[in-house]
């Protein structure tokens, strides 16, 4: 059970409610804040000017709302704003929004009606997930689009995915017995006005890139396994004499991963405990960089996730709406703090990183393709006959087409500001948008780990090397193998990549992260 308002959550509490089947409940603590926060702002508001209870909206607060019209203006937001396009959210993104928005709604500064969380609660714990649109955000008045589809959902408009469709909410409440919400006081502005669209794509990004970085460490090690490579790269020795976590972390994982290898080699038996008679070596002295240098290009990977992960617990564990509602000092704030710039740069920053990731994996599976650069295993590991058979060499042309969309992809977001609304929000974050390509780039980077894998998977069996490999390697190999097997006549690949993708994407193995 994911309880919301009793503590801080956390990107593992995301990861319960949306893949583990995790449900949400309320502490009731929290939940008397709440009340407490609505029934002060209630009389709070009566004689004086407070934005988007009495006045119009952005460029419009100049405008005050007469008292007969107040809940009016909240449903005409609500309704203005539901004007999103683009492909909807797919479901976790949209059950990761609703919980980012309920845990800032329940830190008890936004003015709502106890009603409001109470209905999301129910929504995510019927498997009821908002329709909302890809396009719209520019993330400054938070996340006004997006969220305004969750507000128009939770007033029972639009549509909702139910059983895996999208549905008129009309009909899913009416089926299971749901009452739509009905506007107390600013519950409109208060749902739409804050980061939890960006937070909440940002998250699962966090989740998914942990499993990248440690498949990354894993097919990095096998690769270096295969090609025999030295272990002092790796070493304890080495990489402790440079002070970053990420880099330690990396070549600890390594050491682990292939501790018990019997092709990895130790130098000191190859090359300096023997007199050396070659005036040229035939082999390398050093390997390419793409496998000697992976804790120096991965570590980075894992800072970046430890630190993005920090700013978005920090901000979907924040009251990020406007203006904030203080009943303990009795006193109404107007501020920023739906300004999405925390989100939007920690998701560049992700989105770079991930497609250097994306990088460091096309150049490993290029060194196993070319047959001139490993000097061990047959053109694109072909186990047919040369030059009737193909092997891997289509694979990767996807491989390659797909590193470079992500590095297209990987222009900061956080620098494309647009003035917009009348010049009222003249510097925006355009947080959503940061947090959506990133997910894209994370995508993108699975099919080029999948095809990696797959690689190495035919590599062994080229090799015939199972009984020297790691233990971890082995385990690796048998699960890859009995989704797809080994193949010698050329056949569509596509279904291959599909299911060792969707395989990486469930693996559970925390190596290092």
């Amino acid at each position: 059970m994911v309880t919301v308002g009793k503590q801080r959550l956390t990107a593992d509490d995301f990861k319960r409610l949306l893949y583990d089947g995790d449900k949400v409940n309320l502490d009731p603590d929290a939940l008397n804040k709440v009340r407490k926060n609505f029934d002060f702002l209630l009389a709070y508001s009566k004689d004086k000017i407070i934005y988007g209870i009495n006045t119009g909206l952005g460029p419009m607060a100049q405008y005050k709302i007469s008292e007969d019209d107040q809940r009016q203006l909240q449903y005409n937001l609500i309704r203005s704003h539901s004007s999103g396009s683009g492909e909807p959210f797919q479901e976790d993104i949209s059950r990761a929004t609703m919980l980012a928005r309920l845990n800032g709604l329940m830190q008890g500064a936004s003015g709502i009606h106890q009603e409001a969380a109470d209905l999301i609660v129910t929504l995510l714990n019927k498997n009821i997930s908002a329709c909302i649109f890809q396009r719209g955000g520019v993330g400054a008045s938070g996340d006004l689009v997006q969220l305004a589809h969750l507000a128009l959902n939770l007033i029972g408009e639009g549509e909702v995915w139910y059983k895996g469709k999208l549905t008129p909410t009309k009909e899913v409440f009416a089926s299971e017995n749901i009452r739509p919400l009905q506007i107390h006081l600013r519950e409109g502005l208060a749902l739409m006005n804050g980061t939890s669209a960006m937070t909440g794509v940002g998250l699962v990004n966090i989740i998914h890139a942990k499993k990248l970085l440690n498949v990354a460490v894993m097919l990095s090690s096998i690769t270096n396994e295969l090609m025999k490579s030295f272990d002092d790269h790796f070493s304890i020795e080495l990489n402790s004499v440079k002070h970053h976590t990420g880099q330690q972390k990396v070549a600890q994982a390594m050491q682990t991963f292939l501790g018990d290898s019997k092709l990895i080699r130790k130098r000191p038996e190859h090359l300096y405990h023997r007199k050396i008679e070659e005036a040229v070596f035939t082999d390398k002295v050093q390997e390419y960089y793409s496998l000697r240098c992976v804790p120096q290009i991965l570590g980075p990977v894992y800072d970046t996730i430890a630190f993005a992960e920090k700013v978005l617990t920090d901000e979907v564990n924040s009251v990020n709406d406007n203006p904030i509602i203080d009943h303990g000092r009795e006193m109404v704030y107007h501020g920023g703090n739906f300004h999405g710039d925390y989100v939007a740069l920690e998701m560049d920053k992700l989105k770079t990183v991930i497609t250097k990731l994306c990088m460091l994996s096309e150049r490993q599976l290029n060194y196993l393709l070319n047959d001139k650069l490993n000097q061990k295993l047959t053109p694109f590991i072909n186990l047919g006959k040369l030059g009737l058979n193909f092997g891997m060499q289509g694979m990767q042309f996807t491989a390659t087409s797909t590193t470079a969309e992500n590095q297209t992809l990987s222009y900061p977001m956080y620098l494309h500001s647009i003035s917009n609304n009348n010049d009222n929000q003249d510097i925006v974050s355009m947080g959503c948008n940061a947090a959506l390509i990133t997910r894209k780039v994370i995508d993108n980077t699975f099919d080029v780990l999948a095809i990696q894998a797959i690689s190495l998977m035919q590599a062994i069996d080229y090799l015939k090397c199972h009984a020297r490999l790691s233990g971890a390697t082995h385990r690796l190999y048998d699960d890859v193998r009995a989704i797809i097997p080994v193949f010698v006549e050329d056949e569509p690949k596509y279904h291959m990549l599909k299911k060792v993708k969707e395989y990486l994407l469930q693996h559970n193995s925390a190596l290092i992260m």
